[in-house]
Formats: C-alpha cells, structure tokens, sequence
C-alpha cells in the first residue's frame, strides 16, 4: 500500500485559495468541490485535508494530518507539537494592539490596568509580559473589532491586513505584536517515507517561490558592454550569450530579482542595452 500524505489546509477563508494555489503550481493535480471535506492528488502521494485553521494544529498533534498550512499566527497561538517547516511569502498580516481613535494613546504604558479582547490570549500574555504591563485578557472568537464599542474592553489586539476593518470601527492601530504569514507546519514525529513526500513537496514549492521572485530577461548589447551587464545579472550561474548577426553585437540572457528590476533597467540602458524584453518564470531549480 502507496504511503500518502495527509495535508490540511483551510476549509475556507482567507488562507485556503493561496494554499491551494500553491499546491497546484507546484504540480499537484487536485479538484475540490463545494464542501469537500478530503480529496487525492491524482499524480501525487497527497490527501488534502478541509479543516477549520484553528483546529489544524491540534489535528496534526493526533495525526489525523501529518502537515498543515496555516497563518504563524495560529502556530505561535495553539502550542501544540508541530514544527514549522516552511514560510511560504503569501497571507501577510500583522497582529496588533488596536484603541477606540478618540483615545490620547501615548505609548505602551497605556495598557496598564486596561482590559483587551482578543482571539489570541497566549500571544498577548506573551507581549504583555514582555513589556512588564498587566492587563485583563477577554479571550472572545470572531468580531473583536466591537468589544470597545459595547463596553466590553479598552483595547483589541487581532489580525491586520489594511487597517480598513479597524478604521471602520473606530479604531486606531497602536502596537504591533507580532508578523504572519502563511507556513507550512508539521508532526516531528513523521516517519521516513512521508518525510521523503514532504522534502519532494518543498523541493517544488522553493521553485515556485524562486520563480515567482524573479524574472527572465532578454537583451541586445555591444559586446563592449557585455563585462558591465554581467557585473549588473549575472544570472543563476552566468549570463547566456549568443553573437548577433550585427557585427559586434550579442544577445544576452540572463534572470533578474523583480526587486531589484526597474533600478537594474534602468542601468542596462546606461550601458546601451536595447531591446530588452522581461517575461515571467513559471518554475526555477537551482
């Protein structure tokens, strides 16, 4: 009988598209209709799992799951045995400590002796300890923008992403407690074989991600200025170089960090590169 891994990821929410977005550009053939709960991979040794965020960690301590996407912030929260294996760059957010905007907030000793709701009580215990503030924890789930206009606590501390939600209650973002994103989280307890899945798993989502950070770029250029434009990409190894028909002319072909892209063109011009052309990497291995 084939080994498989069991994957959970997101039943809904913010987090399930790019989870699955992930896994299907990472090859993994993978249908799911409305409310599944499980599904195979038909080309991979996988089983998806639909589960709730908050409860992917501890269903990974039973091993139900064997590896899980979920925010860093449900992984920091819940403390249960799973390692992080892997940060995957999407579902950025921060989680913050957040006032009514009528409050003269004037810094951290602010919180002393005030009362904040949250739906992340272990990471706030954590922050307030920190900074050597005692204050009340009203552990609520799901609209804690609304505790200080009921009258149920002074403060919040919850997930942000564009600070829209907040603004439209009436708050004010004050104190960042701690930065999420999507990571994949595992039982250490895996035995040899799924461990063998999982390494051939992160073997094609680091190509997705390397792809996804960097561009291919095509270029003409005196061969007189091919020394400053390799100095500028020089490429996963070195630059491909191909002689023109134009006499001392080449083509040059090499990958460029989308970070660094517009200051980088801008200096290949400098040097007379023309006719440069940009496309996307749909995978890169190293």
């Amino acid at each position: 009988m084939q080994t498989t891994l069991r994957i959970a990821i997101q039943k809904s929410g913010r987090l399930q598209e790019g989870s699955l977005e992930l896994l299907k550009e990472s090859g993994l053939a993978i249908s799911n209709g409305k409310d599944q709960l499980k599904t195979l991979a038909r080309n991979f040794p996988v089983e998806v799992l639909f589960l709730r965020d908050d409860d992917i960690p501890q269903y990974i301590e039973d091993k139900v799951a064997d590896i899980g996407i979920v925010g860093e912030n449900i992984f920091i929260e819940k403390r249960r045995k799973n390692e992080l294996v892997k940060r995957l760059d999407f579902a950025k957010c921060r989680l913050s400590i957040a006032v009514p905007r009528a409050e003269n907030y004037s810094g951290i000793q602010w919180l002393h002796g005030k009362n904040i709701a949250t739906s992340y009580p272990n990471i706030v215990r954590d922050f307030l300890a920190k900074n050597k503030i005692q204050a009340g924890i009203h552990e609520i789930s799901g609209s804690v923008e609304i505790a200080p206009g009921i009258g149920l606590a002074d403060a919040i501390c919850d997930i942000v992403s564009t600070g829209s939600t907040l603004m439209s209650n009436g708050l004010k973002e004050v104190e960042q407690v701690i930065q999420s994103e999507a990571v994949i989280i595992a039982s250490p307890e895996l035995d040899r074989e799924k461990r063998i899945i999982l390494n051939k798993l992160l073997f094609r989502i680091e190509a997705v991600q390397k792809a996804k950070n960097n561009k291919y770029i095509l270029l003409n250029c005196p061969d007189t200025a091919i020394e400053n434009i390799t100095s500028v990409i020089p490429g996963m190894k070195s630059p491909t170089i191909i002689p023109l028909k134009r006499e001392g002319w080449s083509s040059l072909h090499s990958v460029v960090d989308e970070n660094d892209f517009w200051e980088k063109i801008d200096l290949l011009k400098s040097f007379g590169a023309e006719g440069i052309l940009v496309v996307p990497i749909e995978k890169m291995i190293a």
